[in-house]
């Protein structure tokens, strides 16, 4: 019998312990990094919370990844909002070959009903007569107070719900088109051409007139556009500091805005607002068949008169009537303008106020309201 050798025993078992030992040890951490992997998955792919923080941090970054003129441009920008529409449209509306029932069709001019030239002779089957002294009031002819306006929607049966088709023979039309949108009515329109392009079409019109059916609930806040409008006291402050980051454009005749005449029998004094650009009068926006030409165009006819439109507008003009068509066309490309309401009518009404005389272009001098003559109303 071989004598045991204690010391290789000794070793063998120690070898073994050791082998064991590090089986355990191997096991150990494969365990730990396959439950560190479950857990991330878990937090991301179970937690459903997290995968969406961790998305809308990467869109974050990605925005900010931007350049400056994008970001101005993701922020200003509003998708299309359709404004002006076919009379085709409108016979469509009527015909009950769209989905629109809570609606409203209406002449727009100054007066009652029998004041128009062409309602109680002649106006698109179911049309109501809107007098646009439901929306302003003298001396100023601003847009009137807020409940008041919005009592005299409801009475023509208007709430913000209601989609409002509006025409006319002038710019009162669209005056109040946007004075309905300011307010919050959400789907205002204007049938482009009006009249004359319902009867060119050979669509039956109607005699007499239609009474509207009050509401009494316009289901919704208002005002809900409140910053489209520019008070006097913000026209000043942005005249006196020469803010040169907003642009006054004049929609006014050559005439008003070089200071030949007022443009209005019950306003004396002629000029503009220092700095402000000529932006033609409301003849020049409408094409040979009285539809108003296309927004492309418009930008055209300013931008030739050195309208920037990549600055902030502000548009205006007597009493704020021709005004309105040029905000409304902006506005239905997404592009928001503003209206200084008082216009011309309210500025000469205060003598301190600087006054532009003449044209810029050429040499136009500098003065005071104060200064100016009273003999510059339209005698028409």
């Amino acid at each position: 019998m071989d004598k045991v050798n204690i010391n290789q025993i000794i070793k063998k078992i120690g070898l073994s312990f050791f082998a064991l030992f590090l089986a355990f040890a191997f096991t150990a951490c494969a365990n730990e990094d396959t439950k560190n992997e479950a857990e991330t998955t878990n937090e991301v792919t179970d937690n459903g919370d997290n995968k969406n923080e961790n998305q809308n941090d990467k869109s974050d970054r990605e925005l900010v990844s931007t350049d400056d003129d994008e970001e101005k441009s993701n922020e200003d920008s509003v998708s299309y909002r359709e404004i002006f529409v076919t009379a085709d449209y409108v016979k469509d509306v009527i015909d009950g070959k769209t989905d629109i029932d809570d609606y409203v069709i209406a002449e727009a001019t100054w007066g009652e009903a029998d004041a128009s030239e062409d309602y109680l002779k002649n106006h698109i089957p179911g049309a109501i007569h809107i007098n646009t002294d439901t929306i302003e009031e003298g001396p100023l002819w601003n847009f009137k107070n807020d409940d008041e306006f919005v009592k005299s929607m409801l009475d023509y049966g208007i709430d913000k719900d209601t989609t409002v088709y509006l025409y006319g023979p002038d710019s009162g039309a669209p005056r109040v088109a946007l004075a309905y949108l300011i307010e919050g009515v959400e789907n205002v329109k204007l049938i482009d051409g009006g009249l004359k392009a319902w009867m060119d079409k050979g669509y039956e019109t109607e005699e007499g007139e239609n009474k509207a059916v009050a509401k009494d609930d316009f289901k919704g806040e208002y005002p809900a556009h409140p910053e489209l409008l520019v008070s006097l006291d913000e026209a000043k402050k942005d005249i006196e500091n020469e803010n040169s980051d907003v642009q006054y454009v004049s929609t006014r005749t050559y005439e008003e805005y070089i200071g030949e005449t007022s443009g209005y029998s019950y306003i004396p004094k002629a000029g503009e607002l220092p700095g402000a650009i000529y932006g033609h009068d409301e003849a020049d926006y409408k094409n040979p068949d009285g539809t108003y030409i296309s927004y492309d165009d418009m930008v055209k006819m300013l931008e030739n008169e050195g309208v920037d439109t990549n600055k902030d507008i502000v548009f205006y003009c007597g009493t704020g009537w021709r005004a309105a068509l040029l905000l409304l066309k902006f506005y239905e490309q997404g592009i928001e303008t503003k209206l200084f309401d008082g216009g011309w009518n309210e500025w000469q009404m205060h003598d301190e106020l600087p006054v532009q005389l003449g044209d810029p272009k050429e040499d136009a001098q500098m003065t005071t309201v104060g200064d100016l003559s009273n003999d510059k109303a339209s005698k028409e």
